[in-house]
């Protein structure tokens, strides 16, 4: 008997809150998505010139600041910030950290061109997308 009660209480809401959630939330990471490829997509173009100016591989310096963008979008939505109250120097900051950690992790051990590298993308995508 309250098996039943349970039952009709609970089920309707819970079939509501499914539905609502399949149909809602696919909504909000398509947003995401296209700010979080645009800014790898600066983070990758900055490390190409970085590259560059610092007689570097051009596909590491993008893969560097591919993963800059990356990480100066997770810290932007961790932090809440909206795109014109950016922070300069904490995205160069984690623009430097990201590189310098996927430098070692791809073998790339040059820490100062890692960390340039990172950096240049990070106050790319901050100057670029204010």
């Amino acid at each position: 008997m309250i098996n039943h009660a349970l039952n009709r209480a609970f089920l309707p809401g819970l079939l509501a809150t499914t539905l609502a959630g399949t149909t809602l939330l696919p909504a909000s990471p398509a947003a995401a998505n296209d700010q979080l490829l645009r800014n790898v997509g600066i983070g990758a173009a900055a490390g190409v010139v970085t590259g560059a100016v610092t007689n570097r591989s051009a596909a590491r310096g993008a893969v560097n600041g591919a993963a800059a963008g990356a990480a100066v979008t997770g810290a932007n939505r961790a932090f809440g910030q909206r795109p014109g109250h950016r922070d300069l120097p904490r995205d160069a900051a984690v623009g430097a950290g990201a590189s310098v950690l996927t430098g070692t992790l791809t073998g790339r051990r040059h820490t100062v061109n890692n960390a340039l590298t990172g950096a240049a993308a990070g106050a790319a995508i901050n100057l670029l997308t204010r």
